[in-house]
């Protein structure tokens, strides 16, 4: 049998104000072709099926769809909530839908029920989804005084070994969990929302010893933890973080003797990124940035001054530019001096015109600058004597 290994839909996602919606689409629709030429027994959702709690009426039709489409393709589908959905609105109708070959996994006391698929030879998967666990709200559920998510993944993990033991006494049952969590040696970006603060949410890899394989959820790059540990990440880039990354999925053979193989799937996207870097006449004129004029772009322009109607000027050659840094060339060179040290040192108002300058574009005025300052402050005062 053929699973395949997603997470982190985020239907609904916006990228810096663009919606995704049919991006997404796009990539539904191709998710729906390889099921059905690869004949993909199961497909995985390792939580974060929405962007939202709340999603919009036209995003929750897109995963009615999608949800259609796969099951007519001949898939089962499996999906666990992750910390950005409702785990109470996404488990709705949860049984119903289990006759029609839809598995949602959203509550604590499912952890132990896993969807069984059938394999050749008489054998079982056992795929135990788990969902997002937020300790606060599942300690006392899972019998856990200990705070973390150390300690109520383990629980969790816990009871679904204890349920695949079980099992594995009337016949052979091979097994997969799902967690959408942050594992211990997972590189993150910047469009995931963090479980905890200071770290506390990272749980060690070791946990899911045990398990054939585990499909992890919640970071969104494609990564390998150990060949029985992996994510799948996000089937589209989210964050400017995520330019370089492959974005994709992982297909998985099961078969009588547990998991035979585990490969990397791409998908393909209309939605690229780029990320530009220099000055910005140079970057409006160098034909080497020829691909960037079709995809989303982060540029950072590096000219000593800041070029007047930058982003205008960048969207004529490249019309989907939606972030712009400027950090100029050199920079201040006074070693990291903060801006209130150099205004308490001002000793005229000129000086303080000069600071604010070098503050803001990262380099003083030039003679002729510091010139023009001078003959407005002097009009200024002019004026006031006037007055």
């Amino acid at each position: 049998m053929k699973i395949l290994h997603t997470s982190d839909w985020h239907l609904g996602r916006s990228f810096h104000g663009v919606g995704m919606l049919a991006a997404q689409a796009e990539w539904l629709d191709g998710l729906v072709r390889f099921v059905e030429q690869e004949e993909v027994g199961a497909v995985l959702v390792a939580g974060d099926v929405y962007d939202r709690a709340l999603p919009a009426v036209d995003v929750v039709d897109l995963l009615d769809s999608a949800l259609v489409r796969l099951v007519g393709a001949g898939t089962q589908v499996v999906i666990s909530s992750g910390n950005h959905d409702s785990a109470v609105r996404l488990g709705f109708a949860s049984r119903l839908l289990e006759r029609g070959g839809v598995h949602l996994r959203t509550r604590v006391e499912e952890i132990g029920s896993p969807v069984l698929l059938p394999l050749l030879g008489g054998a079982q998967l056992a795929v135990y989804a788990l969902p997002y666990l937020e300790p606060r709200l599942v300690g006392d559920a899972l019998g856990v005084s200990e705070q973390g998510h150390t300690a109520v993944t383990r629980a969790a993990l816990d009871r679904a070994r204890a349920d695949l033991e079980a099992r594995r006494q009337a016949g052979p049952v091979h097994s997969i969990v799902m967690a959408h969590t942050f594992a211990g040696g997972g590189a993150p970006s910047d469009s995931e929302r963090a479980l905890s603060i200071g770290g506390l949410d990272v749980v060690p890899v070791g946990l899911f010893d045990g398990f054939d394989y585990a499909a992890l959820g919640h970071l969104h790059g494609r990564q390998e933890l150990t060949p029985t540990v992996r994510y799948s990440g996000s089937p589209l880039a989210y964050s400017f973080s995520e330019a370089r990354q492959a974005k994709g999925a992982w297909l998985i053979e099961a078969g009588p003797e547990g998991i035979e193989s585990v490969e990397p799937v791409a998908w393909p996207s209309s939605h690229r990124l780029a990320v530009l870097r220099g000055r910005l006449d140079e970057l409006l004129a160098d034909p080497a940035h020829a691909e960037a004029e079709g995809a989303y772009c982060h540029v950072t322009l590096v000219d000593d001054d800041r070029p007047q109607r930058a982003m205008e000027r960048l969207r004529a050659r490249f019309p989907l530019a939606v972030a712009l840094a400027f950090e100029p060339e050199g920079g201040a060179k006074d070693g990291g001096e903060s801006y209130r040290s150099r205004l308490a040192a001002a000793q005229t108002d000129l000086d303080v015109c000069c600071g604010f300058l070098e503050h803001v574009r990262g380099r003083g005025p030039s003679g002729p600058e510091r010139a023009a300052l001078g003959e407005a402050l002097d009009a200024v005062r002019l004026a006031e004597v006037s007055a």
